[in-house]
């Protein structure tokens, strides 16, 4: 698991650092846990724009990955760490001793042969899942439940990794990758240990084409357009904006906060921006 420097053949791919898929023990998915992936391309339900610059970009299908990670006391082993088109992270695929299958995030260190276990009295290895309860303070964790059964929904990421810090009462506080300390309940689920693939951000695409494979289209800055289609937009010749940043809806950018669920406000220990 690591990264690949291409060798400057052409200008392409000069700077080009790619993974080296080393980690990865099958090429093909199986099949009967994927399924048809329709394309969204930053639209909605009424087929309008919501999200711009996205659209094309490489057919995939999605894999189903269990979240939820309620097959408790039932011992599976890992038959192979595979690609996923959908996420950053790797997933691997799970024989239990039922013969059921199912994909589950891959946290590093999980090797093909391993036995993984889920449920309140499963022994604290990295991929086992268990109640928040259950697992000792200072334990690096992830794909964190919010709501009871659920199923995760913190940390999925390349090479996440949250840290429980606390017991009290009913609840734990997590200490998330981004700084935010979290209240989260007791009985919520988590798996033990950190995320595969964490050398993903060092990655540098190093040509439009591959940002394209990815269904990114071009952006352009707002100072690029005219008046008409942004607020930063116009002037003689090129301008540097002549306003604080902003949106083509002239919300502020850099620093304005946009949260808005005071639903769970009171959950949240400390912000992940205090400094």
């Amino acid at each position: 698991m690591g990264m690949r420097r291409l060798k400057p053949t052409n200008p392409a791919s000069r700077f080009q650092d790619i993974p080296d898929f080393a980690e990865l023990t099958r090429s093909e998915p199986y099949k009967p846990l994927t399924e048809g992936k329709k394309r969204v391309s930053g639209r909605n339900n009424k087929g309008r724009m919501t999200v711009r610059f996205r659209g094309g970009g490489h057919k995939r299908r999605y894999r189903i990955v269990d979240f939820r990670r309620d097959k408790h006391g039932v011992p599976a082993k890992v038959a192979s760490v595979e690609y996923d088109p959908n996420r950053s992270a790797r997933i691997c695929l799970l024989h239990y001793a039922d013969g059921e299958k199912r994909y589950i995030l891959w946290p590093s260190g999980l090797q093909v042969g391993d036995e993984v276990l889920s449920g309140a009295e499963a022994p604290v290895n990295v991929g086992n899942a268990l109640p928040l309860a259950k697992i000792p303070l200072g334990t690096i964790i992830h794909n964190i439940e919010l709501k009871i059964g659920k199923g995760g929904q913190m940390v999925r990421t390349a090479g996440g990794g949250a840290q429980l810090m606390a017991k009290e009462g009913d609840y734990s506080q997590v200490k998330l990758p981004s700084g935010e300390q979290r209240r989260v309940h007791l009985n919520c689920y988590a798996t033990i240990g950190r995320l595969g693939n964490s050398e993903h951000s060092n990655r540098s695409a190093g040509k439009a084409g591959r940002s394209r494979w990815l269904g990114r289209r071009p952006h352009n800055r707002g100072v690029t357009m005219n008046p008409v289609d942004h607020p930063m937009g116009g002037g003689e010749g090129k301008s540097s904006g002549g306003r604080h940043p902003c949106t083509p809806w002239g919300k502020p950018t850099k620093g304005y906060k946009t949260r808005n669920n005071k639903r769970t406000d009171g959950m949240i220990v400390r912000r992940r921006n205090r400094k």
